[in-house]
């Protein structure tokens, strides 16, 4: 069977279960699917969050997580994933992302589902723009995210 990839960045929420369900409808060469899906927080360092706003620069942004993609299937035998990113302004308790990586055994899902995500988390090309009752600020690049992806760098 073939590899199947879908990307989507999107304004619209999402559906986690439609999304592995239509990754692995039909499919008897998948024995593992890894799924993250990433919501937004009601407080960021225990202060009330109002909302985040996520901007892209389109074309672009599908371009460059295609490449990540891209990278995953090459790096792991993967039967298929799923990356689907919103954009716009997203309220606490609402869907910011979804990964899904499904492969013939656990490990491979679950390995190329934390190189995308830690991508995700510090290289799309995303800006994000959180909300308070103390304004607007927009949110930069952490340490701790930036540590997690320098893992999946080759030598």
């Amino acid at each position: 069977m073939s590899v199947t990839a879908t990307i989507r960045i999107q304004e619209a929420d999402f559906d986690v279960a439609q999304e592995i369900a239509a990754l692995t409808k039909g499919r008897t060469d998948i024995g593992a699917v890894v799924s993250f899906s990433g919501i937004c927080r009601g407080s960021e360092d225990g202060e009330p969050i109002a909302a985040l706003t996520l901007e892209h620069y389109p074309g672009m942004a599908e371009a460059e997580i295609a490449r990540h993609a891209d990278e995953a299937l090459t790096r792991w035998p993967l039967q298929g994933l799923t990356i689907i990113h919103r954009f716009g302004r997203i309220v606490p308790g609402e869907n910011i992302v979804l990964v899904v990586t499904a492969s013939p055994h656990r490990q491979a899902a679950f390995e190329a589902a934390e190189f995308l995500m830690d991508y995700l988390k510090t290289n799309a090309p995303f800006w994000k723009r959180e909300e308070s009752e103390k304004g607007r600020s927009w949110i930069e690049a952490r340490d701790h995210d930036d540590a997690a992806a320098a893992r999946w760098t080759k030598p």
